[in-house]
């Protein structure tokens, strides 16, 4: 089932990453701001909305955002509001997302190895590294030299 999130990728430095556990526009909205590295502008953020499929822009959802990043965080446009943020583009995008949470093991499928690492939702960004983490370890444990013993 997909997660459709919406995002707006900003010029401006918020030169802080921050989040909020929830909105008064309803559960499938979240708040954050994540600064990009290399002068790559802040995301900010965004919609977890289960199954649905529309992957066209909702200009009234962008303006929502914008308006709860900078709320959330005044500097990104000096205490100015949303009209003075520098707009790169705007992202909306069908994410996977599994039922019982993701799925980070290993299992033999007609006698060959594979690792599964998947089904992180919207959050495959924040829990690559973890995720990665676990994934190489399991792709250790299958090429490991097993004992004759």
């Amino acid at each position: 089932m997909p997660i459709r999130g919406q995002t707006v990728l900003v010029r401006n430095e918020a030169n802080v990453m921050c989040s909020s556990s929830g909105t008064d526009d309803g559960e499938e909205e979240i708040c954050y701001l994540m600064q990009r590295a290399a002068g790559g502008g802040t995301l900010l953020g965004g919609s977890y909305q289960r199954g649905n499929w529309d992957s066209q822009l909702d200009p009234s959802l962008a303006i929502r955002i914008m308006k709860r990043a900078v709320e959330l965080c005044p500097a990104l446009t000096g205490g100015k509001g949303i009209e003075h943020l520098d707009i790169i583009r705007h992202g909306v995008g069908l994410r996977p997302y599994r039922h019982g949470g993701t799925r980070i093991e290993k299992e033999k499928i007609d006698g060959v190895w594979t690792v599964h690492d998947y089904g992180h939702g919207g959050y495959g960004y924040q829990a690559s590294y973890g995720c990665s983490k676990k994934a190489v370890k399991l792709v250790e444990e299958v090429l490991a030299p097993r004992s004759s013993l």
